[in-house]
């Protein structure tokens, strides 16, 4: 038969098969083989990111033995009364710290607009790849409940999401940031090369940000944000980060270095929200409060809100 004619043992077992021969009677059937897939080994942080990490690990451990980061959130030693709300609320809702200046972001802080979002708000987180896998998860639980809270005060629809989402929040070590334009570019298209490489050389200086962006012909209403944050930060400078940048990127664009107890003040007393700031978001989502109030404006609104939420203090 022309189909045997190769040399080599499969030609001469085919043979022998053909013509009834028993060659192996006692062989037995091969075990499946083992085909789990061994996963790669996680990227570790580069040198000069473990240097960031220590820096910023310094930088958390001398502001706790300062007395600084805390997180009862003020007490006896931080009273504020009806008027120090007005006030704060004015300045932080309806200023701003930064202007946008040949497609870059300054430090100029100038009066503004009431801005605030409108519809559903989407938190989805961008881990890089060097974050640990129990970090990822952790810090994914303490966004959704982050997210719950400022859904119960602002009475605005957040929830967490693994797509799609409108405000981004990228955990990132420095090596991530600076590739991370390509993607940038992607979540918002049409953004400036200015922005993108600001974030992407972010100064080390700069803990965390975040960059909010008004709805495409509707003015003073917020439609997406990108919020940056340090993947070299050790956890309660971490967890600071994630406080400030979403509720400002809620529509409380400015800080103010008398605002206490308060996250929206320069001065790291405070790590996470307080029972001041849930009153500024209360009052920032107010419908009474008409988007694109000025100054003058929103203290004549404020005064009102402020005597209904502290009953009336002076």
């Amino acid at each position: 038969m022309t189909m045997f004619r190769r040399t080599g043992a499969l030609s001469l077992c085919a043979a022998l098969l053909v013509s009834g021969c028993d060659l192996f009677p006692t062989s037995p059937v091969p075990a499946p083989r083992d085909v789990t897939t061994v996963p790669e080994p996680k990227p570790e942080p580069s040198p000069r990111s473990q240097d960031l990490a220590a820096y910023y690990s310094n930088v958390q451990q001398r502001l706790l033995s300062q007395g600084l980061l805390r997180v009862d959130g003020g007490g006896p030693d931080t009273p504020f009364s009806k008027r120090q709300v007005v006030n704060n609320f004015v300045r932080i809702a309806a200023y701003n710290e930064f202007s946008l200046l040949n497609g870059q972001l300054v430090e100029t802080p100038s009066a503004s607009l009431i801005k605030r979002w409108s519809g559903p708000i989407r938190m989805q987180t961008h881990f890089g790849e060097t974050v640990p896998e129990d970090r990822k998860a952790s810090d994914t639980d303490l966004i959704g409940g982050y997210a719950a809270r400022l859904a119960n005060l602002t009475g605005q629809d957040i929830r967490p999401t693994g797509a799609s989402g409108n405000f981004h929040i990228a955990v990132l070590d420095v090596d991530a940031l600076e590739g991370f334009g390509p993607k940038l570019k992607t979540l918002f298209p049409g953004l400036s090369e200015g922005i993108v490489s600001q974030i992407a050389t972010m100064p080390r200086d700069v803990y965390c940000a975040v960059y909010v962006f008004e709805m495409q012909g509707q003015p003073n209403t917020l439609g997406s944000a990108i919020a940056i944050v340090r993947a070299e930060h050790p956890d309660l400078l971490r967890q600071s980060c994630y406080h400030e940048e979403i509720a400002q990127g809620l529509g409380l664009n400015n800080d103010s270095a008398v605002a206490r107890p308060s996250i929206f003040n320069d001065d790291n007393e405070f790590a996470l929200l307080t029972r001041h700031d849930e009153l500024l978001l209360d009052m920032l989502y107010d419908e009474r409060l008409p988007l694109g109030a000025n100054p003058t404006q929103v203290r004549q609104v404020a005064e009102v809100l402020a005597a209904e939420l502290l009953d009336g203090e002076s």
